[in-house]
């Protein structure tokens, strides 16, 4: 077969695969561009190989664009100075009315609705036990295909999943599917910060809410992390005048709100309801990344 030929036909089943891969690498990495790197990393590894020796592409490319989250992980461990900072992963941004016209690439991203939460609890866990995780649980590798990248048995690599899963469990407990509810829950939190209502803000707060925000260099002083219902419900008070400034959004899937005063978003917030309450905020302020967002979907509104 023509040379240009082949490379031809490889990029196109690549391509076929090309979302799922990129959905892996979201979840292990929590960053859109390093998702898109570690894809075309695992393009470029597909291109010096001889697709006849691949049984199984799919499963083949999976494992690869694992090992390469893998690696970018554990040299993000290695260089990392503070290992407590708050670091919000990129959020995904949608409108929540369905219109026509979404982003299938989003779609393909969000395909089990993995919210802000969720993603930074993975950030916590080892290297190792995410990408057991994320393999195994949302994308039904075989812990057979897994051991080898991280170096372990299967028994041993099966620990490392049933870890993060309890960790995951325990932390970022699953929303309510019905996204009506979950707008209920924020549009009554903004109504309580606007009308400066604390004991609106703690009913509407399951009593372990964790508020978390990322400000970025440039605005240090917004990355906190709070917990508890009267703590979270005083810091949102000095939040009632940017309701009028709040456009809802899916976040991830989810409800939550882009916070707009002049063309340029101050603050992405992600919610996760459950119950009714919201037990999880997470809150993307920095500057230079939330000018990297792409908000198109919610200037078509």
């Amino acid at each position: 077969m023509n040379t240009v030929a082949t490379v031809t036909a490889v990029a196109a089943l690549f391509e076929e695969h090309r979302s799922r891969l990129r959905a892996v690498a979201y979840r292990m990495l929590g960053s859109l561009s390093e998702a898109d790197d570690a894809v075309q990393d695992t393009w470029l590894r597909l291109d010096r190989t001889d697709p006849a020796g691949i049984d199984n592409l799919g499963g083949w490319l999976t494992t690869v664009v694992g090992r390469v989250c893998l690696n970018l992980l554990r040299s993000r461990e290695q260089r990392r100075e503070d290992p407590l900072e708050i670091r919000i992963p990129d959020p995904v941004i949608s409108r929540e009315d369905g219109a026509a016209g979404a982003d299938p690439e989003q779609e393909a991203l969000l395909v089990d609705s993995v919210g802000l939460a969720l993603l930074v609890v993975l950030q916590s866990l080892a290297p190792a036990e995410r990408l057991a995780f994320v393999l195994h649980d949302m994308f039904h590798v075989p812990f057979d295909d897994i051991a080898p990248l991280v170096e372990k048995t299967p028994a041993a690599t099966r620990q490392l999943a049933s870890r993060a899963r309890r960790r995951v469990q325990g932390q970022a407990p699953a929303p309510d599917p019905d996204i009506t509810r979950q707008r209920a829950a924020v549009d009554a939190f903004f109504a309580a910060a606007r009308d400066g209502d604390f004991e609106a803000l703690v009913s509407v707060l399951d009593p372990d809410v964790v508020l978390r925000s990322d400000g970025g260099v440039a605005r240090a002083g917004l990355t906190v992390a709070v917990r508890g219902a009267k703590t979270v419900a005083a810091q949102a008070t000095t939040w009632g005048k940017l309701s009028p400034f709040v456009r809802p959004a899916l976040i991830n899937g989810a409800a939550g709100v882009v916070v707009v005063p002049q063309r340029q978003p101050v603050s992405v917030m992600a919610f996760t309801v459950v119950d009714g309450r919201i037990v999880a905020i997470e809150i993307l302020a920095d500057p230079e990344r939330l000018g990297r967002l792409d908000l198109s979907a919610l200037r078509s509104a």
